[in-house]
């Protein structure tokens, strides 16, 4: 059994002040560099949007962040313009040491559909490399953190999942959007459903 730390979108922009900030999001830069030094595989997520990535509201007429479309057959929420390739808001949040990241996995690249997992894109028409790398390594047991919980961390912990990995998640390692009320206490339960279990940094 090997283990390998998957830190989920710890970007400028899902920090504060960023396009797309999720609430208290940078209080988990800290812990990652922590929780890092119990790993010796250690890959770290970036979504990596061209500017003419359909999931932002600035790129469809009369449409607002939140709001909803139909985008390649499946529901996209409407996002502001986050994450585009070689921006600042793109970048690793500044205190994050990344100088243990063996494999940097970029997602979210084509523009007419979102990438919320790691692994796929949400219609699962593309795959990543990151199973394949992951294989190649012998690892076994994924442990998540990130950013965030309602989004990328969820679907990126039910796909590792279904691809026959042990998935934990480090839940005072993430944070979520909570659009609405209630959203992160629900994809927790969505993932304890499918057996993903639900961990603390101290327990490491």
């Amino acid at each position: 059994m090997k283990s390998a730390l998957l830190m989920v979108d710890l970007q400028n922009d899902f920090c504060k002040g960023g396009r797309l900030a999720v609430p208290d999001g940078d209080a988990v830069i800290p812990l990652a560099n922590q929780i890092q030094q119990k790993f010796e595989c250690i890959v770290a997520t970036k979504d990596w949007h061209p500017a003419s990535h359909l999931s932002f509201a600035s790129n469809h007429s009369n449409k607002k962040p939140g709001d909803s479309i139909i985008l390649s057959g499946i529901d996209q929420i409407l996002w502001p313009d986050h994450c585009v390739q070689e921006s600042e808001g793109s970048d690793f949040h500044p205190q994050l040491n990344t100088t243990r990241v063996s494999q940097i996995i970029y997602k979210g690249t084509h523009p007419e559909i979102d990438s919320y997992s790691a692994f796929f894109d949400n219609g699962h028409l593309r795959e990543t490399v990151l199973s394949e790398w992951l294989l190649a390594q012998h690892v076994t047991d994924v442990y998540v953190l990130g950013l965030a919980t309602d989004y990328c961390v969820k679907f990126t912990c039910l796909d590792a999942v279904k691809l026959g990995f042990n998935v934990f998640i480090i839940t005072d390692a993430c944070r979520g959007v909570e659009l609405h009320p209630g959203d992160c206490a629900h994809a927790l339960q969505e993932m304890q459903q499918a057996n993903i279990k639900l961990i603390r940094s101290k327990d490491l």
